[in-house]
This record gives structure tokens, C-alpha cells and sequence, in this order.
């Protein structure tokens, strides 16, 4: 089995990674003409890990913004366009949780996926029962988002958030949840034969369709994804019939965040269609790397410091650099793995598992607190002294350039 397949056997639940060695979060590219970054760091299970516990019960941090945080699940179809994966099943369908600031004490407590992304999710990864991860406390994994919750008034830029492959879209619940209590409408899209299973209107749960091609061509996952982003964008922004909460949205102030092969996407997205305004890669190899001229609006490089330093081993982020030609920034996290700026080591940790590091908890706030200050200055405005060198409150935090 190659070396980089195992990176980031931790998809929602990076937990299988003990067991089974597989999947793929991506920091790198599977082409052999990347080197891959190091094999993540819970493929084999220390002997000092953490006694399994007998019962999973996961919390995601709290929103730290001034707003509630209300949430939608939405499902959008494409009619002009086939599934790309597996084109018997007709148009491209897919699953969007919509997160927006919302009025305290509204709506009910919103579960972190269904019961049916949930069983996917534990059986593509293989997880051992005896960590106490049921489809149920899985699913109800504490998000303090709302469903149904009433909106605050006003309109608030828009953030599309793109996940790894083989990770369904809750993966970036933190974040989500995160940047609705500060102001802004995020769709968190689930991409459709590329993960453990989104829920779709039809109910079914299809499993991933693709992520065992060893001849997968990651560059046209890339693309195919600047694709549903750009149908979702184009679905949010004219009238309210995709979500009835639609006239919310500032369509003219959009950004774009992915992590892994979902921050190659952002780029791709960026290329193809301008009205995306700033973009964000976390820890995610460029398919490709953009080319001079191509992306001349801001971006921003957040990786782990073993993955993505300045001449590292994965040339794309150099070739990157070097090719934006809008404010951009070049970071990284010391102590962090593939999935510090996801839901999965916190998620690992509560489960009992070794964690990177750098701690999960620290992961987290380093990826709400950097994401949003970039997003705020590029979309809103509003300067974050953050950007503009290393902080002695976030000591973890490397400018590259």
C-alpha cells in the first residue's frame, strides 16, 4: 500500500486508522510526482495510547462570535450535469448544510449527521467496537448549531467550505459553527461518491465511489468540485427557492475555505469563477498549483509546519506562492498533523486515542481564530492585527512569508 494513502486514515473517524491503515485525507498529492508528507501519526497505535473508552460522547467547542449559530440541511440537484463518478445515477446531487447567525434561544439542538452518514462513517472506517462509537452518539455529537433557528436579521458574506477526500462535510462543523457566530453564512457542501456517505433527498446514503482508484486523478477531483461549488454558489444567490433563507446572503462578498484536497478545490474554484473573492488552503497539496495570473485576489496557505514549510517537499505550495498575485498569506502550525484544522484529532481524543502535538483543542482555535481574521479583512473589511506577524497567544503559528 503507498506510503501517502494512509496520511490521513482518519476520516470522520480517523479512529480506523488503528485499525485498517487506509484512506486518504490528502495533505499530499497520490501522484508519483510529489513526494508524500509523513504517515500520519495514529496509523500505529503507540503502546502509551489512551485505554479505549467504553462509550463515545463528543462536544465540539462553543461558537466563540456574538451570534447564535442556526443550521439547514438543503439538497440541490444539477440538472445539467451528470454525476461525474457515477453517471447512472443522473444529475449531480448534493447535500449542503447551510450554518447562519441566529437569534438565541431558536430552534432545536441540530445532530452532527444522520444515523445513515454515521454507520457509513464507522464502516468504511472499520472502527472497533470496543471504542464505544455507535451511529448514534456519533450522530449526536453536540455541535451547538441549531436546526430551524431563527435568523438575525441583516445579510452576511458568504463562505463555501470544502472538505478532504473521504471526509463528509461535517468534518468542518467547528469551523462552520465558528464563522456563523461571527457574521457570516457558510455552506458546507458534501461532495457526492467522494466520502464514507452524504444523505441525499431520496434518503439513500450512497458510499464513496472512487476512494479506492489508485488511478484517481486528483487534479480532475479538484475540478469536478470547483463545479458543485459553483452550481451551489449559483443556487444561493439567485432568489430563495434553493433556501428560504437565501436573501440573508451578500452575494457580493463570497469566500471559499476547503481542507486537503478541498483547499485545492478552493483554488480551482478561484480560477474558474470570480465571484469568489478570497479563498483558504488548509493543508491541502494544490491540483494543480495556479498558474501566474490566474488567481490575483487574496488567498491564504494555513498548513502543519512538518507538511507545508517554505521549500518543503510539496512543491505545488512553492509554485503557489509564487504564482498569487493578490494579499496573500503563507502559515503554518508546529505540533500539527492533516487533520488539526478539522473536527477529527478533537474527535479522536474524546474517542480515547493519541493525539498530535499539538493539542486538538489548540487545532481548533488556531484554525477558527486565523481563518476568520483573513476572512473578516478581505471580505468585511475589518484588519486583524493576527495577519501581520507571529503573536505571542499563538506561539504555535509560523509565517512562512
Amino acid at each position: 500500500m503507498k506510503r501517502n494513502r494512509r496520511i490521513s486514515a482518519v476520516s470522520v473517524l480517523a479512529l480506523a486508522a488503528l485499525v485498517t491503515g487506509t484512506g486518504a485525507g490528502f495533505a499530499a498529492t497520490t501522484t508519483p510526482s510529489v513526494t508524500p508528507v509523513a504517515t500520519h501519526a495514529f496509523d500505529t497505535e503507540p503502546a502509551t495510547a489512551t485505554a479505549p473508552t467504553q462509550s463515545f460522547q463528543g462536544t465540539l467547542p462553543v461558537p466563540t462570535g456574538p451570534y447564535a449559530v442556526g443550521e439547514d440541511v438543503i439538497h440541490l440537484t444539477d440538472a445539467s450535469r451528470p454525476d461525474p463518478w457515477v453517471p447512472s445515477s443522473g444529475p449531480r446531487q448534493l447535500t449542503v448544510t447551510m450554518v447562519y447567525p441566529a437569534v438565541p434561544g431558536t430552534g432545536t439542538p441540530a445532530p452532527y449527521m444522520t444515523l445513515a452518514e454515521a454507520a457509513g462513517s464507522i464502516e468504511f472506517r472499520g472502527v472497533p467496537a470496543s471504542y464505544g462509537v455507535t451511529p448514534q452518539n456519533l450522530s449526536s455529537v453536540t455541535t451547538h448549531a441549531f436546526d430551524g433557528a431563527r435568523p438575525q436579521s441583516g445579510r452576511y458574506p458568504l463562505v463555501v467550505l470544502s472538505p478532504g477526500f473521504e471526509d463528509p462535510r461535517m468534518v468542518l462543523t467547528s469551523l462552520a459553527t465558528d464563522l456563523a457566530s461571527h457574521g457570516y453564512v457558510v455552506a458546507l457542501v458534501g461532495h457526492t461518491y467522494e466520502d464514507s456517505g452524504e444523505t441525499l433527498a431520496n434518503g439513500q446514503t450512497p458510499p464513496c465511489a472512487i476512494c479506492h482508484d489508485p488511478a484517481l486523478d486528483f487534479d480532475s477531483v479538484a475540478a469536478s468540485r470547483a463545479l458543485d461549488v459553483s452550481f451551489v454558489i449559483d443556487q444561493l444567490t439567485h432568489g430563495n427557492t434553493a433556501w428560504r433563507l437565501a436573501h440573508h446572503i451578500d452575494k457580493h462578498e463570497i469566500g471559499m475555505a476547503g481542507h486537503s484536497i478541498g483547499g485545492a478545490a478552493t483554488a480551482a474554484t478561484m480560477i474558474a469563477d470570480p465571484r469568489v473573492r478570497a479563498g483558504v488552503n488548509m493543508d491541502g497539496a494544490f491540483h494543480p498549483a495556479p498558474m501566474p495570473g490566474q488567481i490575483n485576489r487574496p488567498f491564504l496557505m494555513l498548513g502543519a509546519a512538518a507538511n507545508h514549510p517554505a521549500g518543503g517537499h510539496d512543491t505545488s505550495w512553492g509554485q503557489a506562492w509564487a504564482a498569487l498575485g493578490g494579499y496573500k498569506k503563507w502559515l503554518t502550525v508546529a505540533g500539527a498533523d492533516h487533520t488539526s484544522f478539522t473536527d477529527l484529532d478533537l474527535l479522536l481524543k474524546e474517542a480515547g486515542f493519541p493525539t498530535p502535538p499539538l493539542s486538538p483543542e489548540r487545532g481548533v482555535v488556531i484554525t477558527r481564530e486565523y481563518v476568520t481574521a483573513f476572512l473578516d479583512q478581505t471580505l468585511k473589511g475589518i484588519h486583524s492585527p493576527l495577519l501581520d506577524g507571529p503573536s505571542p497567544n499563538n506561539p504555535e503559528v509560523l509565517f512562512q512569508y
